[in-house]
């Protein structure tokens, strides 16, 4: 067969809005489709993709997994899996063509025989469904198997396509568990894909919310003259979660919050905040910028005071009585991993010289929330009598990730009466009150950015390991204290908001967490 042309649409203007960006022909592989991962978000998402006319009419998804499953078990493991988690509304005669490209091979990452098969199965689609040899290979299983699996797709020619053909690997975090491991990851894939082929995968930047940094920031006037350390406190970035680890003892046992969470998702909430104006935003403008935040970072020189790290302990979440972290199944009693972890940062650039970020994460907190808080300093002279600003704060620009996603800004205003007292009031920006059309997934957005091969909201390798940079020596710090026994996580209440450390740390610095 020949291999077709690179696929475009000679009808689309670049400029025309009214047309989606719709997906040319292509296959996608998944690796770990039993995991809670695959069913929970990558197959609704492929769903909804197809639900919403983005994908070709062509499009194959092929099961790799260590189950004696036919075409048939897979497709059926995907229509349960697109029932209960796909946010578009389910339609037979969508759900009829999809499934028709579905495939499934059994085998083991070693199995020579079953990656045999898989390009067989490969080269029957392009004849079949015309993928036209496009194919995505998307690994989600854990980083140990890397090897392995992307070792036997080059051995067994999986890795290149044909002509105008194209071959690409997304990756899931975590990317290593430190910069050595990092570095070698990176190395495995670079070694059979080329940069611009490799995509890993962090879905906080797929985000609706956090793209709209970018818009705020850079579309609008009023907010950039006041975006430097001339006018702004501090910055607050928080990703709280009310759950416990659940069952994923296994996992979370020795990677902690601050590995979890920390390095990716609030390293690069803080690089869009902190960045420079891109001199455009494709994939290679925006990834320098926030190179040079990264780059950036200085640690303060006293870990102890400027970092904090816990472990929840029994209490109530949710309404309901919770067991703590040591008693969790799968846990040992004298395990130090952290389920909540704070850091502080400081980028040493002219725009943020003396301007603090505070980061935190963790487990059985308050509320399910990520926020971005950029908090103002006061002003410099308040003609008002004491007792009249008793109840006023400092002002703040407040960025809402999830779940409800929008902009707050928070400012003083008087309240009604013959007395002059002023307080904090909010003002309010909600998506889901402002736009008729909901935000889609995360992973929506990213498989199809995959397919489209436009990389950029997936982090390149550089980034990853100037992250890597920068918390390697805060976790080299506590697995010292640990060592000696000066410290270890501290207990701090499930359903509050974390431990005292936490507070004291900001505390040091004349400052408060914000209550999200």
């Amino acid at each position: 067969m020949t291999t077709p042309p690179a696929w475009h649409n000679p009808l689309r203007d670049p400029r025309d809005r009214r047309l989606p960006r719709i997906a040319g022909p292509s296959g996608m592989v998944l690796f770990g489709v039993t995991g809670d991962l695959s069913r929970k978000k990558i197959m609704p998402a492929i769903y909804d993709l197809a639900n919403r006319g983005l994908l070709p009419p062509g499009f194959s998804l092929t099961g790799f997994a260590r189950r004696d499953w036919a075409d048939q078990d897979f497709a059926q493991i995907v229509h349960d899996s697109v029932k209960a988690h796909a946010r578009t509304e389910f339609r037979e005669e969508v759900w009829r063509q999809l499934a028709e490209g579905f495939r499934f091979v059994p085998g083991n990452f070693d199995d020579d025989m079953a990656f045999e098969r898989l390009r067989r199965t490969i080269e029957e689609l392009d004849e079949v469904r015309g993928t036209g040899g496009n194919h995505a290979f998307y690994l989600a299983i854990p980083p140990g198997f890397f090897d392995d699996v992307v070792g036997q797709l080059q051995e067994h020619g999986l890795t290149e396509g044909r002509g105008d053909s194209w071959r690409r690997v997304v990756v899931e975090k975590p990317f290593g568990h430190d910069l050595e491991s990092a570095q070698r990851l990176n190395a495995v894939l670079a070694e059979v894909f080329p940069s611009g082929s490799i995509f890993r995968i962090d879905h906080y930047l797929g985000k609706e919310t956090v793209q709209n940094i970018l818009a705020l920031r850079f579309a609008n006037e009023m907010f950039e003259p006041i975006w430097n350390s001339n006018y702004v406190d501090h910055v607050q970035i928080t990703m709280a979660e009310d759950i416990g680890i659940g069952g994923r003892a296994g996992y979370y046992d020795g990677i902690g919050a601050a590995r979890d969470v920390i390095q990716n998702h609030l390293l690069q909430l803080m690089a869009l905040v902190a960045m420079e104006e891109p001199t455009s935003f494709d994939a290679e403008s925006l990834r320098i910028e926030k190179q040079k935040v990264l780059a950036s970072v200085e640690l303060p020189r006293r870990l102890d005071l400027t970092t904090a790290r816990g472990q929840y302990a029994a209490g109530w979440a949710g309404g309901e009585q919770v067991i703590g972290f040591l008693e969790e199944e799968g846990i040992k009693q004298t395990s130090t991993t952290e389920t909540f972890a704070a850091v502080t940062l400081h980028v040493d650039t002219r725009r943020w010289a003396g301007v603090p970020f505070y980061l935190r994460t963790g487990k059985r907190l308050g509320r399910r929330v990520t926020e971005v808080a950029v908090v103002f300093k006061r002003a410099p002279h308040l003609p008002f009598a004491a007792s009249s600003t008793e109840e006023l704060t400092q002002n703040a620009l407040v960025i809402r990730v999830q779940p409800d996603e929008g902009v707050t800004m928070r400012f003083g205003s008087k309240v009604p009466g013959t007395q002059m007292e002023i307080r904090d009031v909010n003002m309010d920006f909600v998506y889901g009150g402002a736009f008729t059309e909901s935000s889609p997934e995360a992973y929506e957005r990213l498989i199809l950015d995959v397919l489209l091969g436009d990389p950029p909201l997936f982090p390149r390798h550089e980034e990853v390991e100037l992250s890597w940079r920068i918390l390697d020596p805060i976790l080299e710090h506590w697995a010292r204290q640990d060592e000696q026994r000066k410290a270890k996580p501290e207990q701090y209440e499930s359903g509050g908001w974390g431990p005292a450390s936490a507070d004291a740390m900001l505390a040091r610095d004349g400052r408060v967490w914000r209550r999200p």
